[in-house]
């Protein structure tokens, strides 16, 4: 699990600290800064871990920390697979998405084709 702390007024899967504006991010991907550009996949950064095993019936939370636009979608960019999708996440917006078959799902970022993952269910 990776955390950050951030500072924004709304989240999704978030817990609040002491301080009114801070906010402890609990994730199991992030999607770093700078990544909107090419380049992050050539030392696989575009998703941080870009690969993550998980049980079924567990939950993966995505984060984007990044100061641009980005999404979670399942298959592969131009061919999506309609399993999940995050929309366009605002920087620092959270995605969950709970696993309960056994597989693997590959999945990419609709406004980024160079950024892609994969989440493989035991």
């Amino acid at each position: 699990m990776i955390l950050g702390i951030i500072t924004m007024s709304t989240f999704n899967n978030s817990t609040e600290t002491s301080n009114d504006t801070d906010l402890i991010i609990e994730s199991d991907v992030i999607m770093p800064s700078k990544v909107s550009r090419p380049g992050c996949e050539e030392d696989d950064r575009c998703y941080i871990p870009s690969q993550i095993v998980i049980e079924h019936g567990k939950q993966v939370i995505w984060i984007n920390e990044d100061s641009a636009f980005h999404s979670v979608t399942s298959g592969f960019y131009g061919e999506p697979t309609e399993l999940f999708d995050s929309g366009h996440l605002n920087p620092y917006q959270s995605f969950s998405f709970t696993f309960d078959e056994i597989g693997i799902y590959d999945y990419y970022c609709t406004l980024h084709p160079w950024m892609d993952g994969q989440v493989i269910v035991e």
